[in-house]
């Protein structure tokens, strides 16, 4: 019983460290779909080709080769910033003041930001 017991709980660490790490934000993310409403609640994300992608590390820095503020698919401007896990949001320098927040789950990172009706994008892991 008491070996049982062992086993149990050995595997149950394993497996919390695995979720964890899975749930965690650093890493690589490429932005592959956008959502943006119309105003009637009936936006759905659409896919998009693109090369955009978000860099984030331990340290609490995040890095994009696509400007971070705004939905913009495009690839050709570094942008930085800052991210906390502890409420989820990022900031930019150059964002003036904008907030966004950030959903994850698994591989799928969503930004999620401050537009008058529902505007996010989602990427997923790469790295």
């Amino acid at each position: 019983m008491k070996i049982s017991f062992a086993i149990l709980v050995i595997l149950s660490l394993f497996t919390s460290c695995k979720k964890n790490k899975r749930d965690s934000l650093t890493g690589t993310w490429e932005l592959k779909e956008v959502l943006m409403d119309p105003g009637n609640g009936s936006g759905v994300f659409t896919a998009v080709g693109s090369d955009k992608n978000l860099v984030f590390h331990t340290n609490g820095n995040v890095n994009s080769n696509g400007i971070i503020c705004d939905m913009s698919i495009e690839s050709n401007s570094s942008t930085s910033g800052t991210y906390s896990a502890i409420d989820s949001t990022i900031i930019s320098a150059t964002c003036q003041n904008l907030i966004i927040k950030y959903e994850v789950s698994g591989d799928t990172l969503i930004l999620i930001y401050p537009c008058f009706e529902a505007c996010k994008a989602k990427y997923t892991r790469v790295l």
